[in-house]
């Protein structure tokens, strides 16, 4: 019999907008060497609330994949930035391990930014930066929580180079947030072992590409426009076609 030729993989499609939570994934995929084709999701837009988007991702949050060679050779979507770093790990063995104790390590500083980092960081940075007045009991509530995280990431890395000891998800889901740390008003200068941590995950090739992707409408959104206020930041449950 002759040799049958490899059949050749179809790109991930990334459904994806340039902010902490996006680039997550953009890095894990970097450095698994998988190829993807970035899909914008324009949230000033509304392009999360379109029903072919909520097909993939129904919390109308990117980012989200869809694997077109997924479990079985059958496509597979998948949302939520935490479960599409395990499902690529998952898949490619890579930077989630097999082994149960170090997996539980890895899972446990994963949910841990899923819970904290990212979301207490999300409120920090909207108090500060586009919240249509300053509200200080706001500013400092979060201001307050993203230190103490910090002291907790911090005390984490003391004694090891990454979160769960050997690099993985766990510090590409915390990258992101943790390189614009003065966009919400934190200094790392109290946290000698989160800088030497981030001077160390800024150098890898992979974690630069990842951050380097860009969507260029992005950098021109006027978050001023009460209608792009509106999208971000005024949706309800209430279905709109009710």
């Amino acid at each position: 019999m002759r040799p049958q030729p490899a059949r050749s993989r179809r790109p991930i499609d990334l459904y994806f907008w340039p902010t902490p939570n996006g680039w997550k994934i953009t890095i894990m995929l970097e450095e698994c060497g998988l190829p993807y084709t970035v899909i914008p999701v324009n949230i000033a837009k509304g392009d999360q609330f379109k029903p072919e988007f909520l097909a993939i991702s129904p919390n109308n949050r990117m980012p989200a994949i869809v694997d077109h060679d997924g479990p079985g050779g059958r496509p597979i979507s998948v949302f939520e930035s935490g479960a599409i770093l395990q499902y690529l790990g998952r898949k490619t063995g890579k930077f989630y391990p097999k082994d149960e104790r170090a997996r539980v390590e890895v899972d446990q500083w994963l949910f841990w930014q899923m819970a904290n980092q990212g979301p207490k960081a999300g409120e920090d940075n909207h108090f500060r930066n586009y919240a249509p007045e300053r509200l200080r009991y706001a500013i400092e509530r979060f201001s307050n929580e993203i230190h103490r995280i910090h002291g907790v990431m911090d005390a984490r890395l003391k004694e090891r180079e990454f979160l769960a000891g050997r690099y993985s998800i766990a510090d590409m889901a915390c990258v992101g947030w943790t390189s614009r740390a003065e966009r919400f008003g934190q200094s790392l200068l109290d946290f000698p072992n989160i800088r030497r941590w981030l001077a160390t995950m800024l150098a890898r090739p992979a974690v630069i590409r990842g951050l380097a992707v860009r969507v260029e409408a992005a950098y021109v959104v006027n978050i001023s426009d009460p209608d792009v206020r509106a999208v971000l930041f005024g949706q309800t449950g209430r279905r709109t076609d009710d």
